[in-house]
């Protein structure tokens, strides 16, 4: 039988006409994960001691607590609660990572790390935070990623925050010659309407036309510490109006853990991070954010891995003294560990850190993550690169890009922050070249010609 429709072509020309307006504006709105790296942690320490080469020697600090406390991989494995096989691979590869990048991503903190203090005192460290941002720019001794965080642009606190801002800006900017470090970063903390998002970006863009910068260099992330971030006065959800409030320039919003759970009356006893008020949050922020490019980092584990006794000049702990500070130390490893795995299983690839004992179980747990599921991972890429492929080149109908590119995003995960090597990465079948495209949708074209 010859096939028959029905509708009206000139009908359906008018239908797929608006169909096609509204799908544009969804792939403008939503246009994918970001290609870029993600730094899996930050690390917060106050404006007041950062120094030039603090990365340096706060990776010299965790080597230091790594061999104290886990001088070996079965040691760190038992401490942690990791598989002792893998803790084989995964122990070498921590201090390799240590050894040479210890910190990714870090802030200087003149927030709740920095206190607040009289305005000459802020003015001051302002200018000597920038000065040695400055010299480690010079010297090659900053991490990747590294920015700072002001406060909140409250009534009572917008007026300090902008001027802290500006004056670390500007000295930077004098002493470098108008460079900055790329990227950069200015964390606003507890955003509450997008009104503040609004004021920050139009004083960062006033700021970059004074100073000849390109606009939108200065990059933001905004900081979800307060129930009004997830569910505004008028029962929706605000944090996309907030990140549109910096178009171009908002690239990542954190959660804080310990803000939040207050806020939510949660006594302090029982504010963690894996606190199921606080998976709903990540929850909420995550389908706010689904598909916007707009990273996303949980908080920090605030039991540091610090011993409870420490010896007086020229004194020796004793050996119940030495004992129970191992006890200590190992205690808050595991939940520093557990945090940050719990983090990564709910899709949250970036975390905070406040010490640098921390260091050791941040990367234990992300490389744990990975390598555990290495094999699968790899099977299974290679296998849906090879059926996707196949189907394109066939000229059937492939439409499961997202998965692809999620699988892909795992490898590119893993391989950026030291958790799996070039070679294990090329068993998926994947060249250096198809990997550097950081596009599913790419390496099909590639070979489809």
């Amino acid at each position: 039988m010859k096939p028959q429709a029905t509708l009206d072509p000139k009908a359906l020309k008018a239908a797929f006409a608006a169909l096609n307006r509204r799908n544009l504006l969804h792939v403008k709105r939503f246009p994918g994960d970001a290609f870029g790296r993600q730094p899996v942690h930050t690390v917060y320490g106050g404006a007041h001691l950062f120094k030039s080469d603090s990365a340096k020697k706060l990776g010299e600090l965790s080597l230091r607590a790594l061999s104290r406390y886990a001088p070996d991989a079965i040691t760190f494995s038992r401490a942690v609660g990791m598989d002792e096989i893998l803790a084989l691979k995964v122990y070498d590869r921590v201090v390799e990572k240590l050894k040479r990048e210890a910190v990714e991503d870090f802030r200087i903190d003149f927030e709740d790390g920095y206190g607040n203090r009289p305005d000459a005192e802020e003015d001051g460290h302002a200018v000597s935070a920038a000065e040695e941002v400055a010299k480690g720019l010079a010297d090659g001794t900053l991490p990747p990623f590294i920015g700072i965080r002001i406060k909140t642009f409250s009534n009572e606190l917008a007026a300090r925050s902008a001027r802290t801002m500006d004056i670390f800006l500007t000295t930077l900017i004098r002493l470098t010659k108008g460079k900055l470090p790329d990227p950069f970063y200015v964390t606003l903390p507890k955003v509450v309407h997008a009104g503040q998002a609004a004021a920050l970006h139009k004083i960062l863009g006033a700021f970059e036309k004074k100073k000849k910068l390109k606009p939108g260099t200065i990059k933001v992330e905004l900081m979800v510490e307060t129930p009004q971030s997830i569910i505004g006065f008028d029962g929706a959800a605000p944090l996309r109006a907030m990140v549109d409030a910096l178009p171009g320039r908002c690239v990542s919003a954190h959660f804080g853990t310990y803000d939040y759970t207050a806020s939510c009356n949660i006594t302090a006893a029982h504010q963690r991070m894996d606190h199921a008020s606080c998976d709903f949050a990540k929850h909420v922020m995550q389908v706010t954010l689904a598909g916007t490019g707009i990273n996303m980092s949980d908080g920090a584990t605030n039991v540091m891995p610090v011993g409870p006794h420490r010896p007086a000049p020229g004194e020796y702990l004793s050996a119940e003294q030495d004992r129970e500070n191992v006890e200590a130390v190992r205690r808050a490893w595991k939940l520093h560990y557990d945090h940050a795995t719990h983090s990564l299983v709910n899709g949250f690839y970036q975390g905070w850190d406040l010490h640098p004992a921390q260091l050791p179980t941040r990367y234990g747990a992300v490389y744990a993550f990975f390598l555990g599921g290495l094999p699968a991972a790899t099977a299974r890429l290679k296998n849906f690169i090879e059926k996707a492929a196949q189907a394109t080149l066939v000229g059937d109908v492939f439409d499961d890009a997202a998965t692809g590119q999620g699988l892909l995003n795992y490898f590119l995960r893993a391989r950026n922050c030291g958790a799996i090597t070039e070679a294990e990465a090329s068993a998926t079948g994947l060249t250096p070249a198809e990997f550097a495209s950081r596009s599913f949708l790419k390496i099909l074209e590639g070979r489809r010609k």
